[in-house]
């Protein structure tokens, strides 16, 4: 997704806290779901309309950012360095 992107566009990452439910919250008057022991993170990836996502459990969050912080640093090389604007001095005035 990265490497398509160089030519044209960029990559959109999300990370979410995510408790698992995949179903909407119950209504007013009915019994709330129970709170999750542990909160996973939702990662999503979009690049125009290509979307990848994935769900990292608690322990493996780990790894996961160990390998996400090269793959930045691998794909990062792309960005473009802002001009800045020289204001004009007053001695010069």
């Amino acid at each position: 997704m990265f490497q398509r992107s160089r030519a044209k566009g960029s990559v959109t990452l999300v990370m979410k806290r995510y408790d698992g439910r995949n179903r909407p919250e119950p209504r007013e008057g009915k019994k709330p779901l129970p709170e999750p022991e542990h909160h996973f993170c939702l990662i999503r990836a979009t690049l125009r309309k290509k979307t990848i996502s994935t769900v990292i459990a608690p322990k493996d969050v780990n790894k996961f950012q160990m390998a996400y912080s090269s793959l930045l640093k691998g794909n990062l090389d792309g960005l473009k360095k802002t001009k800045k604007v020289k204001s004009k001095s007053k001695a010069t005035q």
